[in-house]
């Protein structure tokens, strides 16, 4: 992929939100595949570790067995 020289304007952080948006108003086009380079995902909160703890993940859990034994009697 070509891509241009990095310079003062293209750079800037406005530059940047300018081109992330216009992407993101292409990913909308069905069957169009928009690409984001690493740090645009990160800009869009690709890479945020959002995901449940293991306690969290455990806390949910419901016991199967338990219900099974009960319902047998």
């Amino acid at each position: 992929m070509n891509r241009p020289p990095i310079d003062a304007e293209t750079n800037s952080p406005e530059y940047q939100d300018q081109v992330i948006q216009e992407k993101l108003f292409d990913a909308e086009i069905p069957g169009f595949q928009a690409e984001f380079d690493p740090l645009e995902a990160e800009r869009l909160g690709a890479f945020t570790e959002d995901a449940l703890s293991e306690q969290d993940a455990l806390d949910s859990t419901i016991d199967h067995v338990a219900e099974v034994d009960d319902e047998r009697g």
